[in-house]
């Protein structure tokens, strides 16, 4: 990835005062590195009439895979050669947009402390970028920057030059002229507008993006036209994020329209104001019984097993007596989801060491999943046609044998307690069904005769005294004397395939049949 910044200046006024605006010396070529690769700042011409600095952005491809496994352009993992396969060490991106806020931070905030009177003073501005992905095309690259001040020339580049027929790529050359702006005031552009363009970025966005952006965004994006799409994209479409930049951006604009301060605008509850408490949701609850068994099982290497987005995975990595943990989905995006939950791209690899994500089937055999202290069926069983429940018991208990087996299944006689659920109705449209506490029991009780487990249960959430707790949970002990296999089963040693270590979940899911389980539910918790 390559950018030049290129300005002129006069004897009073020397082009090579963007050294001290950039905080970088004219006459040095500096390296600095980065989570995926290595960022070298250089001057190809300084002198008083002109002077050009260049951003040359080196990627490792190979620690871009390592760290951002799984994810293809756009976060697409399962398009397996788009790891190694793609534009990402070529085009500008926002791979280009953090090595420009790491390598420039100070320019970017508008601050020199050995000129300081350069920084607020506009100067004339030449910015190339040769391989620049604009989703939308030209037109759509000219209504994001000339609003804010820029002479804009994208000049599409040809699929290939050899064959002009087959027309243009989806990547411009950038030309950006200006007369009227801060350095610092055009880095931000950069910053926000190339991922935007791209529409992609290469690491999990959360809640801090929002703050990024309108300190970013600050002066120009409240009044741009094209406001929606820009907090859209950069905040890669998560509509949540979305809306609360949205009402963040129109509390500036109508500060800015009233003369005022944000602050005074946004009074409408005291700071003292007390809130009426919230009960803590089920999920949470689920989490707090689930953890708390593991605890008094003294287990230290865990299976999730159907973690789906890896909330109970990333609980249990917040606790040091947990040496390895590992989460099991046969679904391919919720394991994507998973790995930007947990950031195991930009975790430290103590950390990463701890943890496991594994694309694999629970109706099936599995060598990998043995040996283990403690495993987990949170939300999972109730997913399953009950005639492959038996294939589910024994790749678990069977096969595998861990010391420790904790389940949770909802509790149907709760479910009239739910306001919003109509009568008849399973909490969640993917449950095949949902047992009473003694239907629970009974399989429960059964299946640890079979392989040679003791089970205790154990209510979660407010234990209603006529319909019972809204969970029902299972702590299953191994017993002495029971450590082969306690039972035989009809399912062969058939291992589901597809390791992740340190990602999000590639390969191909061991289940043939088009069911699976799955991790607990966004849904139910939100109905929690």
């Amino acid at each position: 990835m390559f950018l030049t910044i290129t300005t002129t200046g006069t004897p009073d006024r020397p082009a090579t005062d963007l050294g001290y605006l950039l905080h970088k010396h004219p006459g040095k070529a500096q390296a600095f590195s980065t989570s995926y690769g290595t960022a070298h700042v250089l001057y190809p011409e300084a002198d008083e009439q002109r002077c050009t600095a260049a951003l040359l952005l080196e990627v490792d491809a190979v620690a871009l895979v390592r760290r951002g496994k799984g994810k293809g352009r756009g976060g697409a993992p399962d398009a397996a050669l788009a790891q190694y396969v793609n534009d990402r060490p070529y085009a500008a991106s926002s791979l280009l947009a953090v090595a420009l806020s790491g390598v420039f931070s100070s320019a970017m905030r508008g601050v020199c402390r050995a000129r300081p009177e350069l920084t607020a003073r506009p100067r004339p501005l030449h910015i190339e970028i040769p391989a620049l992905p604009a989703r939308g095309g030209p037109a759509l690259v000219e209504r994001l920057f000339a609003p804010l001040g820029w002479t804009v020339a994208a000049e599409p580049v040809p699929l290939d030059t050899e064959f002009p027929e087959w027309g243009a790529s989806r990547y411009v050359r950038l030309t950006l002229d200006s007369e009227t702006l801060t350095l610092a005031a055009a880095l931000r552009h950069l910053y926000v507008l190339l991922p935007v363009l791209d529409d992609a970025k290469h690491y999990w966005v959360s809640s801090d993006e929002v703050d990024k952006l309108l300190r970013a965004g600050e002066g120009w994006l409240p009044g741009h036209p094209e406001q929606k799409l820009i907090t859209s994209r950069y905040l890669t479409r998560r509509w949540s994020l979305t809306r609360q930049a949205m009402e963040r951006l129109e509390l500036v604009r109508l500060a800015e329209t009233d003369d005022s301060d944000v602050a005074e605008l946004d009074n409408a509850v005291a700071d003292e104001a007390e809130t009426e408490e919230r009960p803590t949701p089920l999920a949470v609850r689920r989490r707090e019984a689930i953890t708390a068994a593991l605890a008094a099982a003294g287990a230290a290497r865990v299976l999730d097993l159907g973690c789906g987005e890896g909330q109970l995975v990333q609980a249990l990595l917040k606790d040091t007596r947990y040496t390895e943990i590992v989460g099991v989905d046969v679904s391919v995006r919720a394991l994507t989801i998973a790995g930007r939950r947990l950031k195991l791209d930009r975790m430290s690899e103590r950390q990463a060491a701890r943890v496991k994500l594994l694309q694999g089937s629970l109706v099936y055999t599995d060598k990998r999943l043995k040996g283990y202290d403690a495993a987990v069926l949170s939300e999972v069983i109730e997913h399953l046609d009950l005639p492959r429940l038996p294939a589910l018991e024994y790749a678990v208990f069977g096969a595998a044998r861990p010391r420790t087996v904790v389940v949770t299944t909802p509790n149907v006689e709760y479910n009239v307690r739910w306001e919003s659920l109509p009568a008849g109705h399973v909490r969640h449209g993917d449950h095949r069904f949902e047992w009473t506490r003694a239907e629970f029991r009974a399989w429960a009780d059964a299946v640890a005769e079979r392989h040679g487990y003791a089970v205790e249960f154990a209510p979660v959430g407010p234990d209603d005294p006529e319909v019972g707790p809204p969970t029902q949970m299972a702590v299953f002990t191994r017993t002495a004397g029971h450590e082969k296999t306690g039972a035989t089963g009809s399912t062969g040693e058939t291992s589901s395939t597809g390791e992740t270590s340190r990602t999000s979940g590639t390969g191909t899911a061991g289940e043939t049949s088009g069911t699976g389980t799955a991790g607990e539910s966004e849904k139910e918790a939100k109905a929690a």
